[in-house]
């Protein structure tokens, strides 16, 4: 299978009011390459770098040095987002919108046509299980249904590679479980997702391969089964001992 996102060496450096204006190091040295067609779970606690590590796959953060690519297209070059398409961690829409207007308004950035939009949004709607609200406001949607809608507007242009950022973040576990069905469903369509999640069962279910990176470094990347095999555990318990979790003993 083809890489179509790669990073060489990456790093990232940022000016740290902690530090008294000093460097703080986000990612050193982050080799990551991920394939056309698998669920690749991108893992590590807060602050390890995940989200730098997207915001410059996004273009919202320069690195400081070494490369980042999409389909082999430097990520500097706008051209090189035109076939992703991305849903952040928070998501913030115009509540006074229904989600066909929402996805007729994202359709209309990404140059689409009338007739397009009118083909692609009824099939996103029942993609995503709203083609029964897709008429009300999304301020009475719930939080599960907002996200999801979001997952829409992520794929109306249909692109080939999907960046999430926690997609279950905050949701019940049936909201939980209807994107997961959704991130199965896109990967039968040939899609590519490179997703960060806390929620490592989730990660263990669905993810072809993960790598975990901690304190800005990769750690570890490979299958799912392999690096449960490598550490004789489930995927959870073999994350904390990777990042080197120490559990505290009561006297």
């Amino acid at each position: 299978m083809s890489v179509i996102l790669k990073t060489h060496k990456l790093r990232v450096e940022f000016r740290s009011r902690e530090m008294r204006q000093g460097v703080k190091v986000a990612l050193n040295g982050l080799d990551l390459e991920v394939r056309a067609g698998e669920v690749f779970g991108f893992l590590g606690p807060n602050g390890a770098g995940k989200t730098t590590t997207m915001n410059v796959l996004l273009g919202f953060v320069p690195p400081t040095s070494g490369e980042a690519s999409l389909f082999g297209i430097d990520v500097r070059q706008p051209i090189a987002r035109q076939r992703i398409g991305y849903l952040p961690e928070l998501t913030y829409y115009y509540k006074f919108l229904t989600a066909e207007e929402l996805l007729r308004f994202y359709g209309k950035i990404f140059g689409l046509t009338r007739a397009e939009m009118d083909q692609r949004i009824p099939r996103l709607l029942k993609l995503v299980e709203l083609e029964h609200a897709s008429k009300r406001p999304i301020r009475s949607y719930s939080k599960g249904m907002q996200q999801r809608a979001g997952l829409a507007q992520a794929l109306i242009n249909n692109p080939d590679l999907l960046i999430l950022d926690e997609p279950t973040s905050g949701l019940d576990p049936l909201g939980r479980m209807k994107v997961r069905e959704i991130i199965q469903r896109l990967k039968n369509e040939g899609k590519t997702v490179f997703f960060s999640s806390h929620e490592l069962g989730e990660v263990e279910a669905i993810c072809d391969r993960v790598a975990i990176i901690h304190q800005g470094e990769l750690k570890v990347v490979g299958r799912v089964d392999e690096i449960k095999k490598a550490h004789h555990s489930n995927l959870e318990q073999a994350f904390l001992e990777v990042i080197g979790y120490q559990p505290q003993t009561t006297p």
